[in-house]
């Protein structure tokens, strides 16, 4: 057994695919276009991070408000008149148990209300401070002509040269074809 059978030891491709990568940057783009694309690159993960924080502070204050009306719903609930017995046609009465206890906010209910609140947060606010970013940095990188032809050729020419090694490890033998072969 060698170690690429198990997920934790496998090397994987991306760091072959980030140096064509590099290698793209280096032969087919000038440093201004460089540039322009860690310029990108940096917006969207500013965006992405000041949504995330905003999403969380938000996810936070809507949680708090949740809570705060949840105990306003038990104050109100706990000071009202309730019933304490039920009188049948037949003249039986039964009583009706107190259920206040059992409605009362809980310390784990507050921490499961914080949690998920603060969680929906994070998630809205991190991707639409990504879907900002990228819309942002494409704004960059379309902002001149030029620029935008050289990135995309550029891109154009890694993707060829990754579909290239992919058809070259697909007409080799498989791990599986070896196995079988004499």
């Amino acid at each position: 057994m060698d170690n690429s059978s198990l997920a934790a030891f496998r090397d994987g491709r991306s760091g072959q695919l980030r140096k064509l990568a590099e290698e793209h940057m280096q032969h087919d783009l000038n440093q201004s276009d460089r540039d322009v694309l860690r310029s990108a690159g940096s917006k969207v993960s500013t965006h992405a991070k000041v949504g995330s924080l905003l999403g969380l502070g938000f996810g936070v204050y809507c949680a708090f408000r949740l809570r705060t009306m949840r105990l306003a719903y038990f104050n109100a609930f706990r000071a009202m008149e309730k019933p304490v017995e039920v009188r049948f046609a037949d003249g039986r009465t039964e009583p009706i148990p107190d259920v206040t206890s059992q409605l009362a906010p809980s310390k784990w209910s507050d921490a499961a209300t914080y949690f998920f609140f603060s969680l929906g947060g994070l998630f809205l606010g991190g991707e639409a401070g990504f879907l900002t970013g990228t819309a942002s940095a494409s704004r960059t990188i379309t902002k001149d002509p030029e620029t935008k032809e050289r990135i995309e050729k550029a891109f154009k020419n890694y993707r060829i040269d990754v579909m290239k090694q992919e058809i070259q490890a697909l007409e080799g033998k498989s791990k599986f074809e070896q196995l079988f072969s004499s």
